[in-house]
């Protein structure tokens, strides 16, 4: 399967999932215990990844719930159309409001499963870096009118609200193809580090570099997960406690159960795996302690039908243990405060349903 078909089917899949994960969650909230999740942030449009700022503030991006279009046609023959709904949301202390909306979003009919704003990095310097994916060949950016330029973008929020656009990710795909497969773009997780931007680009199976001028270069490429499942599509990515960049991966069509990693990237060397055998990977996470966190968004596979996610916890001495399943839906990204709270997205392809879970140390 194309690489572009793969991730508009990838999209029509988690709109697919959502009759069930609505029948889940009124299930799981209905045997809630004393241990369970604070929701922080509710009414939330596709939330995907998020970060935590000064005073604690969270804040999560939103994909959107699409538009009226334009619109271009998904592997199933329907349209999927785009529309500037896409949104960050911050969260404090019981209340939540948006700092940014207006932004291009792309979803099916309905808004579940929506590709917009995909995920936020807060460094010291108090100005956030936001991704806005695509998900597909950077050309059709072209058909998609006055929205299309601001799909498959690395942009600058200043702590004053001001939003520029600091690199073309989409662009750097249509040029460069690091992996040399089929053109295909989904700029997804950024993370401030080593004085850049790293972006890792879902679509192009790519971890890129952006330095302060914007310029673009290529960290690394990932290879296939397996015979049967061609597109590495790599998610999200970390700084580890030995200084090293970590990145999950999601898999690709037909997003076989065990097959995700989590690699260990240092420049210069190929990608190594630190730890495999997991499923469909959307978010990882290291505590203070050196625990990795690793966050899977359907822990029996995405075409199982079953949109129970699962936060698996992986010590120091590789043994597991799987920390939160129950009221875990289509879970999208995690961060953890310094404190120790984790804080995930869920419910992270419906539009309107998700919200913010804070799980406290």
């Amino acid at each position: 399967m194309p690489r572009r078909l793969a991730l508009l089917s990838l999209l029509v899949a988690l709109a697919a999932l959502v009759p069930a994960a609505v029948a889940g969650a009124h299930r799981d909230r209905s045997h809630d215990s004393d241990k369970s999740p604070e929701v922080v942030a509710s009414g939330l449009d596709n939330p995907r990844g998020l970060d935590i700022g000064a005073w604690g503030t969270i804040y999560v991006t939103e994909a959107g719930r699409g538009g009226d279009g334009p619109c271009l046609t998904g592997p199933e023959g329907d349209s999927v159309c785009a529309g500037a709904t896409g949104a960050v949301t911050a969260a404090s202390h019981g209340k939540q409001w948006r700092i940014v909306d207006g932004l291009p979003s792309i979803a099916a009919p309905g808004g579940n499963g929506a590709l917009g704003p995909s995920d936020i990095s807060i460094p010291r310097s108090g100005d956030a870096y936001l991704t806005v994916g695509l998900g597909a060949d950077p050309a059709a950016r072209a058909a998609l009118g006055d929205l299309g330029p601001g799909f498959g973008q690395l942009y600058k929020l200043s702590r004053h609200g001001r939003l520029r656009t600091v690199a073309d990710i989409a662009g750097f795909e249509a040029t460069e193809n690091p992996d040399l497969g089929e053109h295909d773009s989904n700029p997804h997780s950024v993370l401030s580090a080593w004085g850049r931007q790293v972006v890792v680009d879902a679509g192009g199976n790519s971890l890129l570099s952006v330095g302060w001028s914007g310029k673009v270069s290529t960290l690394a490429v990932f290879p296939q997960a397996s015979a049967d499942a061609p597109q590495a599509v790599p998610t999200s990515v970390v700084v580890g406690p030995d200084g090293a960049l970590y990145v999950g991966q999601l898999t690709g069509f037909p997003f076989i159960k065990g097959t995700a990693n989590v690699f260990r990237i240092v420049p210069g060397k190929a990608p190594e795996v630190y730890a495999g055998g997991f499923t469909n990977i959307t978010g990882i996470e290291f505590d203070r302690r050196g625990n990795l966190y690793v966050l899977e968004f359907a822990a029996n596979g995405i075409m199982s039908g079953d949109p129970a996610g699962a936060l698996i916890k992986v010590r120091r001495d590789g043994s597991r243990e799987t920390v939160a399943s129950e009221g875990l839906v289509s879970p999208t990204g995690i961060a953890i405060s310094r404190s120790g709270d984790i804080y995930v997205s869920n419910h992270g392809a419906e539009a309107g349903a998700g919200e913010v879970l804070r799980f406290s140390r």
